[in-house]
């Protein structure tokens, strides 16, 4: 009687491990670009909404002018985000149509993608505060 031990046969499975890790790696390459995407989205949503505030905070100044609140918002946009991502977005002040006593700050722009496929969308935010009497 032998002591050595019985020899492993080859099954069909041989090589799956490799397969399987290639797969799943691509599931989990691809759930962190789209939560990367998500913070980034929400990240530049924050800094928009902030930059109209600001916008409109200045712009209901009593010597200001519209143009001084849009300036002031793509200053804030272009310290939170970058110059480039900044100029590609647009900036109008007006009165609030259902208050005049109230400036709108609005400000939208195309959001920056990384993750293939996705369909382009824009980020739209709204930003008001009560006009100082001029």
């Amino acid at each position: 009687m032998s002591s050595a031990a019985p020899r492993r046969r080859r099954t069909a499975e041989a090589g799956a491990a490799v397969v399987e890790f290639v797969g799943v790696l691509a599931l989990l390459l691809f759930l962190f670009l789209v939560i990367f995407q998500l913070g980034v989205v929400l990240h530049i949503r924050n800094v928009m909404a902030s930059a109209a505030a600001e916008g409109a905070r200045y712009a209901a100044n009593a010597d200001r002018t519209d143009a001084d609140g849009a300036e002031r918002a793509r200053e804030a946009m272009a310290t939170g985000l970058s110059d480039s991502l900044a100029r590609r977005m647009t900036v109008t002040v007006r009165p609030d149509p259902t208050d005049p006593g109230i400036v709108e700050v609005t400000i939208s722009g195309p959001a920056p993608l990384f993750v293939p496929k996705l369909t382009p969308f824009r980020i739209t935010v709204h930003g008001h505060a009560l006009e100082e009497s001029r």
